[in-house]
């Protein structure tokens, strides 16, 4: 599932596109929102909360969208082969005199009062890349984990309720970067802030630059220091990488470690 940096490159690719424009085209192709029409509106921003967007318009509207695991906005010159979205799989079109995005493969999809956007992303925990995190969003994230108690860090990672943003590739590389096993209990990692902003600086490189490590390596499959590499050599100290794994089915995520650097203490 894409993690909180590829929901930002998302975010300002629909703002270049969009924002500022006013929609000639607008079609919603999801049953609990099919009736609503928002053609003749002007997009405001297209704002991410972790795994979320929020697309505003200027008659206080809220386009909600969540990618899931298949999910995509692409953006298509207007009048383009592309642009048609004829594909079954399209769930959102919005197309300006420029540029069309189009929603494939929507996981989630909700059209609300922009006042009311609480109601569908109000249970979630602090966004890990948001501007003020480390002065607001870090106190609240700590406060929600230490109510985790003795749950494995790496499943309180992957909590959107603890910290919205984080999924199994930064999960994997954080504990990964501060040595911690990663189902050492939550209440016995002794400083869960350097875990969090070593995530939050991996993934900022990340949207900056779409490479999550500082490894310089950019080909498939080897760009992060354990995520992805069962089985090969550890890059710090050789020993191969292990794969294990968070919660249970049907929820279960992979874990990528390295048990000479993580071992179990």
């Amino acid at each position: 599932m894409p993690e909180g940096d590829i929901l930002r490159r998302t975010a300002a690719r629909l703002d270049s596109a969009l924002a500022g424009r006013t929609l000639l085209r607008a079609e919603i192709r999801w049953p609990t929102a099919a009736a609503v029409d928002l053609t003749g509106r002007t997009v405001l921003s297209t704002t991410p909360y972790g795994k979320h967007l929020l697309t505003r318009f200027d008659d206080g509207r809220t386009l909600h969208t969540h990618l899931r695991m298949d999910g995509s906005w692409q953006i298509a010159r207007t009048g383009s082969p592309a642009s048609a979205a004829r594909r079954h799989t399209v769930r959102a079109v919005l197309g300006g005199g420029l540029w069309t995005a189009v929603g494939d493969s929507l996981g989630m999809l909700d059209v609300v009062a922009t006042r009311d956007e609480h109601t569908l992303i109000g249970h979630l925990g602090p966004d890990v890349l948001a501007d003020d995190f480390e002065v607001s969003g870090l106190p609240e994230v700590r406060a929600r984990w230490a109510a985790a108690g003795s749950t494995p860090v790496c499943e309180v990672l992957l909590d959107q309720r603890v910290v919205a943003g984080l999924g199994t590739i930064f999960m994997a590389e954080s504990l990964f970067l501060e040595r911690i096993w990663p189902w050492t209990p939550a209440d016995r990692v002794s400083n869960p802030a350097a875990v969090l902003l070593v995530a939050r600086r991996l993934m900022q490189r990340s949207v900056l630059a779409a490479v999550p490590t500082s490894t310089g390596d950019t080909s498939p499959g080897r760009t992060s220091w354990v995520h992805g590499r069962e089985r090969r050599p550890c890059r710090r100290c050789g020993h191969l990488v292990a794969l294990g794994q968070a919660r249970q089915p049907p929820v279960a995520r992979p874990v990528f470690y390295c048990p000479s650097c993580q071992a179990q203490r």
